[in-house]
């Protein structure tokens, strides 16, 4: 296990991307930790996921000038900024999602300015080769180096490189820069590649939700209309795996404080398949639901587990929460948002 390096009840921390849902959830972490958290975010503070009681900051981090604003007097920065969201908008908007790079460059450059100690960069399994990812069976099927069957992808198999268009060649030169920077002694840099993180107080509508929340407000749709079908993208059997909000924030603060300066997985290794999600969800609505396929919707990459062997022997870090006890806390939280959009 790495050399844990812990923050002190007093480290002054800026959070990038605070209005989104990984970073309103760490920035309300750090909060209640003790430390003096500066939360930033493009979005005015009113159109934050959860808005903490700190330093709340409106700053649009494509400027560089405000990028220094956002990071000076930091010691530790974590950079969840970039622009992103689910399937729908990543297919749809590659430029953005290649363009959000400007925030990582001017990011960097304003933390080594400032003096900053350590900087967290947060990637995605978007960097991985989609060629990997193009096959139903491809993540128990396929043999990797060393001659065994791996669940899903490891952190070496980012290169040779054939990211998700887009948002994915953003994340992957981003860790590049990062690995840089730390490698030329510039400044301590981490980074994580988050794998569909999900839980409550985040999109759930709009074309920006994941899958877990997508599918849970098509069934409270269901529920609250009384029409009991539900449409799904694609053909069901698309796999993927799903990490909760708190498994989430554990592992990256653990690697941030860890001496562990590589790209490291951050999700679970069970993959379910989005057929076998809408069940989980039907069976904490309690209804059964008539199932449309949508065979011409966007629906990503064939296959994405993530492979957590480094992640446990680098930080001893294991996903607590499983798939169904975090969907039964999304579930919720999403029919109450559609029971109140309703009322609008």
């Amino acid at each position: 296990m790495g050399e844990q390096h812990l923050a002190s009840p007093s480290m002054k921390i800026s959070v990038l991307g605070a209005g989104g849902f990984i970073g309103s959830a760490l920035t309300a972490r750090l909060v209640a930790e003790g430390h003096s958290v500066k939360a930033v975010d493009a979005k005015p503070p009113a159109d934050w996921w959860q808005r903490s009681e700190c330093h709340n900051l409106q700053s649009d981090l494509r400027d560089s000038e405000s990028a220094m604003v956002a990071v000076q007097g930091a010691e530790w920065v974590y950079d969840l900024a970039e622009d992103m969201g689910g399937v729908q908008w990543l297919e749809a908007n590659r430029s953005a999602g290649l363009a959000s790079f400007r925030i990582v460059l001017n990011v960097t450059e304003a933390c080594e300015k400032a003096g900053v100690e350590r900087l967290w960069f947060a990637s995605s399994a978007c960097a991985y080769p989609t060629h990997l990812q193009d096959d139903d069976d491809l993540w128990v099927a396929r043999t990797w180096p060393g001659g065994h069957a791996s669940a899903g992808l490891a952190e070496s198999d980012a290169w040779p490189a054939q990211p998700e268009k887009g948002y994915g060649e953003a994340k992957l030169l981003g860790e590049r820069l990062c690995e840089y920077y730390q490698a030329e002694g510039r400044m301590e840099t981490r980074v994580g590649r988050y794998h569909a993180i999900f839980g409550p107080h985040g999109s759930w509508t709009g074309g920006r939700e994941k899958s877990p929340a997508a599918v849970c407000r098509k069934v409270a749709e269901a529920v609250v209309s009384g029409c009991h079908e539900i449409e799904i993208w694609g053909d069901g059997r698309q796999q993927r795996s799903f990490c909760y909000i708190d498994d989430c924030l554990d592992a990256t603060q653990a690697l941030m404080a860890s001496d562990h300066s590589e790209p490291l997985n951050i999700g679970t290794d069970r993959s379910v398949t989005i057929d076998e999600l809408v069940t989980l969800v039907e069976k904490i609505a309690g209804v059964t639901l008539e199932r449309r396929y949508d065979l011409s919707a966007p629906q990503g990459v064939r296959s994405r587990n993530a492979d957590l062997t480094r992640v446990r022997e680098i930080l001893g870090w294991e996903p607590q929460v499983p798939l169904e006890d975090g969907l039964a806390r999304l579930y919720p939280w999403v029919l109450e948002q559609t029971e109140k959009a309703r009322l609008v």
